[in-house]
């Protein structure tokens, strides 16, 4: 694969070993995350080590919980590209007490889900210019726990971590899917299984816990970056798929396809997400929609 992909928070984890997965196979890469030292230093590492192969690897900012942090990468990147050949929505949070982001929404929805959907809208243009171009949202297995409480979607009278974060990751699924009834783009889905990753890296108790109970059979982040590069560059994937382990209880395992749960594939909820989404974030797919 060759021309410029974006990938949300690579500077370590998963993310990393996506982009330097990418760099290998010829692909500039963009690594978007929000601290300028790991992120610098990521892309000084992925550059070093495919010299020669990758016509660009840099770190630019973007944090998913600032909305005016996401228009103003969107508008870096049109300012120096006009085609996008992959879009990487990985970056995330998990099980977190409750806080707001910068735009006022509940975390882990804000994070996960509405940032990427702001994103996806704003290089919306760049991807529909480029022939090929795919969309890649990770999600997580347990995208099959979620439940988009529409009338409590901030969780704001009744919050649980763990609740939360499934909500995030059906949200994830439901964009996803609707993204490629919407539009000509290849939206695909993927989820790394179980694998040793800063995303629930903390001092807290519970997510202290939490890691050592994911350590048991967990995988590198090495491996777990394959269901996503197998949803970015395979050529049998289509859009509407959904890439993760193959192992039991999807925890580890090569990349194969998997099913979507039946809540994910709810295309009325889907359509609400959508819209509430949009009114959210400002951000409207315009006359890019198929309606």
């Amino acid at each position: 694969m060759a021309g410029i992909a974006v990938v949300t928070g690579a500077a370590g984890g998963i993310g990393y070993h996506t982009a330097l997965g990418l760099a290998r196979s010829g692909t500039g890469v963009l690594i978007a995350s929000r601290d300028r030292r790991r992120g610098e230093a990521a892309a000084e590492r992925i550059s070093a080590e495919t010299a020669g192969n990758s016509p660009e690897t840099a770190w630019w900012e973007l944090d998913l919980g600032d909305l005016a942090s996401v228009r103003r990468f969107s508008e870096r990147f049109h300012d120096a590209y006009d085609r996008l050949d992959l879009l990487i929505n990985n970056a995330g949070v998990m099980a977190l007490p409750r806080s707001v982001t910068t735009d006022g929404f509940e975390r882990q929805l804000g994070v996960n889900h509405l940032g990427h959907f702001a994103l996806t809208g704003l290089l919306l243009p760049a991807l529909l210019t480029t022939e090929g171009s795919r969309v890649v949202t990770v999600t997580s297995g347990l995208h099959k726990r979620g439940r988009i409480a529409l009338d409590d979607l901030m969780s704001e009278r009744r919050y649980g971590k763990f609740r939360a974060y499934c909500q995030s990751k059906l949200a994830n699924v439901l964009f996803a899917l609707e993204l490629g009834r919407r539009t000509p783009l290849t939206s695909v889905l993927a989820h790394p299984g179980v694998a040793h990753t800063d995303l629930a890296r903390t001092g807290n108790r519970f997510r202290s816990l939490l890691i050592a109970a994911a350590r048991v059979g967990a995988q590198s982040a090495e491996d777990g970056a394959l269901p996503l590069l197998h949803a970015a560059i395979a050529t049998d994937v289509r859009g509407g798929e959904l890439y993760g382990p193959d192992g039991p209880d999807e925890r580890r395992g090569k990349p194969a396809r998997l099913e979507v749960a039946a809540r994910g594939r709810d295309e009325e909820t889907a359509r609400r997400l959508w819209t509430i989404s949009e009114e959210l974030t400002g951000v409207r797919y315009g006359t890019f929609v198929q309606h």
